[in-house]
């Protein structure tokens, strides 16, 4: 309302344990950095306060935050009985702390006992909630507790595409649910490239262990099989004894069962074993490091689903507390470990592999997110919740827009000349473009690429485009599965296996997709253009030189060799003229721009290009275009020149047609116009004639190569296969 403009907002942050202060720390630091807007009060309860668990609470003072109070709030006995006291005891304690602070709303984060006890004190007292990481699903009793304070919460920042989605599906009102991303992710992934990794590396696991050489372990108690989790951490131990590496072992949390875990780990002797080093806490970023460089993870912590994904380190997760968990392609579920050999297997298969990043839980902005956030909560509104049940027979239909809006690509163009960069929403509207001229080495052209992608996804944040990933349109012969462009084309020296998807990947925490440039024509067509709900179509770009893809059955053609629809050196003669390829009588040595250009300067050297009516500067550089001026003003000898031309081309994609039989050939590039009519006229006159009738159309799409490169993010994101 009116008077709250001028008052700070009142935030208080309630953090229970390290894990969830590590979510929350970066949230913090972006309130106090703003202290004209928001007041910011911290209180710490749980198992910060308690020496057990390293006293965590000192990393919040180190943090330089005034901890406004400190809640003793939890019964000691670590079991099932233990946790639903403590949840009464910070339920007595919490009604003054609140009263004396007043905040106009209280953060929490996740799905812990603590987190439980504060949301329903709030909601009681009428404070407005903020929970963090709602939605979600682990597959434990957390997603009981964590959907129970999703209920009471009046406002959701969530981390992933499917948990807002689940949240909608929980009846939450959509208005009030922020698609983030994680907060840890900002730091994460502004922290990632560290100079010093190997310093901290060798602190934690000692001097002679090596990048990628060492494990990670973390298990935590599943409280619902508390017998279960044992036996599974004892079958983790002996495998990892087994298997010989370097590893960092962290305790486990305050859950009922950790007692028994530490005294399986007491008995097999592994504080004291040579391999093994045990520690009770690590401050975030240097644990960040140590996940980020391991050779594996292995455990049931919900960093390695989520945070280690990011840097694509291979994860094992064990057992069933992250099963329902989204995950990247980087994690390998072992969730009925009955022996020993099984995690060792699962060892051998992980450990040392790197996988691609996977951003589904963040891409770096939450919490300039989250801040504008609460910047928009108006606190004249009603504090009384309204669920947003589903009509009985309708569907929720309110976020389509948003979804298309948002979802958005980053296209690059690798072109002879220039190096072409474009934010693309779901759409195909080209949100905004960056062109350069290409730099003629390899080196120079890739810190470019990297240099123009980092200015458009900074920019794709202010744009409201969250990017799922990066598509790049290339010359040459590409092999998309593995993201390397096997040999370029004349155009772009030096290119040969060429990898463009790890440093674009590295670069950016982002999954990359490679294609050749005819291909993305293709695939623009099938997404935006003439080829949407076309089963079987050909594309055939007719520009400087001619390329092409074939979609058949939906989906491209790539061949054995990726060779498959290099559509330009279809021959249509046994001699003919040369092809930059090396052979003759390809169509690109008849009918692309480079050809005629030849044949126009031919001309023009014999004088036999200039006729009545026709202006031609001196100076003037002799284009295609000159040719088809002067046949369209009557030269016989032009004339004769573009038949040719339109006769291989015509008969070229006569053999296409009779190969693969599309239904439909989209002409697309600057010479498509010129000819769309007599390529159809070929086709009538020499096809078989249960192809004469297959229609001939010329692309309206402007940016095929941008467009093309932007659908492989944008449908195969939403697929997760490479």
């Amino acid at each position: 309302g009116e008077k709250n403009q001028y008052l700070k907002l009142r935030v208080c942050v309630a953090t229970c344990n390290r894990a969830d202060y590590s979510k929350l720390a970066p949230i913090m630091f972006g309130l106090k950095a703003h202290p004209d807007e928001f007041e910011l009060e911290v209180v710490v309860l749980g198992s910060h306060l308690i020496d057990d668990y390293g006293n965590t609470f000192r990393m919040i003072e180190q943090d330089d935050f005034d901890i406004g109070s400190k809640l003793h709030t939890i019964v000691r006995g670590e079991d099932e009985a233990a946790m639903v006291e403590s949840v009464g005891l910070a339920l007595v304690k919490l009604p003054d702390v609140l009263q004396r602070l007043r905040p106009d709303i209280l953060v929490v984060h996740g799905d812990r006992f603590d987190a439980l006890a504060l949301a329903t004190a709030a909601a009681l007292m009428n404070i407005r909630i903020l929970h963090l990481e709602g939605g979600e699903v682990s597959g434990t009793i957390d997603d009981s507790i964590r959907h129970a304070i999703s209920k009471l919460a009046h406002y959701h920042a969530c981390c992933t595409h499917m948990a807002e989605q689940h949240l909608i599906a929980m009846c939450e009102d959509h208005s009030r649910i922020l698609l983030a991303g994680c907060p840890s992710y900002d730091k994460l992934l502004s922290s990632h490239h560290r100079e010093d990794y190997m310093d901290i590396i060798k602190s934690w696991l000692g001097d002679n262990v090596g990048e990628h050489d060492y494990i990670v372990a973390l298990q935590h108690p599943v409280t619902t099989d508390i017998q279960q989790s044992i036996k599974i951490y004892g079958l983790m131990l002996d495998a990892l004894i087994s298997f010989n590496k370097r590893t960092l072992i962290l305790f486990p949390n305050i859950d009922a069962g950790s007692k028994e875990m530490v005294r399986v780990m007491r008995k097999k002797g592994i504080e004291q074993h040579t391999n093994f080093r045990a520690v009770k806490h690590i401050p975030f970023e240097q644990f960040i490091q140590l996940v980020c460089h391991a050779g594996c993870m292995i455990g049931n912590s919900s960093c390695g689903v989520r945070e280690a994904g990011a840097f694509g380190t291979p994860v094992i997760n064990l057992g069933t507390r992250q099963t329902g968990r989204e995950t990247g392609e980087n994690v390998l579920h072992v969730r009925d470990a009955d022996t020993h050999n099984k995690i060792y297997h699962a060892l051998e298969l992980q450990f040392g592999k790197r996988y691609p990043c996977s951003k589904i839980y963040g891409d770096g902005s939450a919490v300039p997110r989250i801040l504008k956030f609460l910047r928009t909560i108006d606190l004249s509104e009603p504090l009384q919740k309204t669920f947003c049940f589903p009509p009985v027979k309708d569907s929720i239909s309110q976020d389509i827009d948003h979804i298309l809006e948002t979802q958005s690509a980053l296209a690059v163009d690798l072109g002879g000349t220039n190096l072409r960069v474009a934010i693309v929403c779901m759409r195909g509207n080209i949100v905004k473009k960056y062109t350069q001229s290409n730099p003629k080495t390899f080196e120079d052209r890739m810190q470019l690429l990297l240099k123009m992608c980092a200015d458009a996804t900074r920019d794709a944040v202010c744009l409201n485009c969250r990017i799922l990933g990066v598509g790049v349109s290339t010359g040459g012969r590409v092999n998309p599965q593995e993201g390397v462009v096997l040999h370029s084309t004349k155009l772009i020296q030096e290119w040969s296996s060429v990898d463009l998807r790890t440093p674009i990947s590295d670069a950016l925490h982002l999954p990359v997709w490679v294609d050749n440039d005819g291909n993305c024509a293709a695939l623009a067509e099938r997404k935006f253009g003439h080829g949407k709900g076309v089963e079987n179509f050909a594309t055939v770009i007719t520009g400087t030189g001619i390329g092409g893809g074939i979609i058949h059955q939906n989906e491209l053609v790539h061949g054995s060799t990726f060779c498959a629809a290099e559509l330009g050196h279809i021959m249509v003669s046994l001699d003919g003229p040369e092809c930059s390829c090396g052979s003759s009588g390809c169509i690109e040595a008849y009918a692309s721009g480079m050809a005629l250009q030849r044949e126009a300067k031919r001309l023009h050297d014999e004088d036999l290009l200039k006729v009545e009516g026709m202006d031609m500067k001196h100076s003037e550089p002799i284009t295609a275009a000159h040719l088809i001026n002067a046949a369209r003003l009557g030269n016989s000898k032009a004339d004769a020149v573009l038949n040719k031309a339109s006769t291989a081309l015509g008969v070229g994609i006569i053999n296409i047609l009779h190969i693969v039989n599309p239904s439909l050939v989209i002409l697309s590039g600057v010479l498509a116009s010129y000819y769309q009519v007599p390529v159809q006229r070929i086709i009538s006159e020499r096809a078989l004639i249960s192809a004469q009738s297959i229609k001939v159309v010329t692309s309206d799409l402007e940016e095929p190569a941008l467009l093309g490169a932007a659908s492989m993010v944008l449908d195969y994101a939403t697929r997760r296969i490479y």
